[in-house]
């Protein structure tokens, strides 16, 4: 096995200056870092995580706390942390928050407390008063994603703005009569998303002297599949229909133009959608959306827990994420019906 002395050597470079360039603390020229880089790496020569962790006290792994493993959005926001991370020599840990009560407990009072992460991110999960003790008595950095989480650094997202600007894009086109698909009351957990993106919509139509149609509200569960099945019943029914359709997700919005298309009508001539979250099908589908930037949401965060582990924090207590309507094929002008 190759040891860092044979890196030094390959190098021209003391111990210490090899030491300080692998493990990224301390300066080390431009010029040192590289010909530390091309010796290791004709060596073969990779950093023991252990030798690393006794060394500095750290094990270069930041822990990951989510809601789901198995959804779109939260893999996204995965990946932008793991790759960030990845970029900088740390690992993740997941842990999986799931409805499961006595698991929730166990992670934070167990998992988090073995001491196996430097930092700790949290993605989209309202932590109660307790459970943000529990984090904060861990000593450790810790960045959260959604919020406001109270106590704790957190780059927030906008979800009343994010609908509003996405039934404002709908109300511009001339639409008045348009519909929502929103959630499931099981689904309205955490920072209650879907009732913030219907509070959105609605004071976008109260904006615009409009009055929400009960009949235009129609829950689904964050899926295609459960936005198509909301859509048929949406269009399927007797009585007005819409002209346009707000969907709370990218992934319900397409399942509402599939859903709008094997019922006859043409998107976006007949019916406009449009969605939130700028899902990579998007563009396939040519969907209009308010684009959450999930990817640059998770390597945000990693690099924001990188900055308080180097105390170079430059996080705000509550820093807003961007966001942006994208106009693609899946809305038009209603005269243009």
């Amino acid at each position: 096995m190759v040891s860092i002395d044979e890196v030094a050597r390959k190098a021209g470079l003391s111990t210490a200056t090899v030491s300080r360039a692998l493990s990224g603390r301390g300066y080390v020229s431009a010029a040192s870092r590289e010909k530390v880089r091309l010796a290791a790496q004709e060596l073969g020569y990779v950093v023991s995580s252990r030798a690393s962790s006794l060394a500095s006290g750290r094990t270069r792994n930041i822990g990951v706390v989510v809601p789901f493993l198995d959804r779109w959005f939260f893999s996204t926001v995965l990946s932008g942390v793991s790759s960030a991370l990845m970029r900088r020599g740390y690992d993740i840990t997941l842990y999986n928050i799931t409805a499961d009560e006595d698991v929730r407990k166990d992670v934070f009072e167990t998992a988090l407390r073995r001491q196996r992460v430097d930092a700790v991110i949290a993605v989209a999960i309202e932590l109660d008063e307790g459970e943000t003790e529990q984090l904060l008595a861990l000593g450790l950095p810790v960045i959260a994603i959604g919020g406001p989480n109270p106590g704790l650094d957190t780059l927030t997202v906008d979800d009343f703005g994010l609908a509003q600007l996405a039934t404002q894009h709908l109300l511009s086109l001339g639409h008045t009569e348009i519909a929502h698909i929103g959630a499931n009351p099981e689904f309205d957990i955490d920072f209650h998303i879907p009732t913030n993106r219907r509070l959105g919509f609605e004071k976008a139509l109260a904006d615009a002297g409009i009055t929400p149609k009960p009949a235009y509200l129609e829950p689904a569960d964050f899926t295609v599949d459960g936005g198509y099945r909301a859509a048929k019943q949406l269009l399927g029914r007797p009585g007005p229909r819409p002209t346009a359709v707000f969907a709370a997700s990218d992934e319900m919005a397409i399942g509402a133009v599939l859903a709008a298309r094997d019922l006859g009508y043409r998107v976006p001539e007949d019916l406009s959608v449009v969605g939130i979250d700028g899902h990579e099908l998007g563009e396939f589908f040519r969907l209009t959306t308010v684009d959450q930037f999930p990817l640059a949401q998770g390597e945000r965060a990693a690099e924001a827990v990188l900055a308080k582990l180097e105390a170079t924090d430059e996080v705000t207590a509550h820093a807003a994420l961007p966001f942006e309507l994208i106009v693609r094929g899946t809305t038009a002008r209603v005269q243009d019906r």
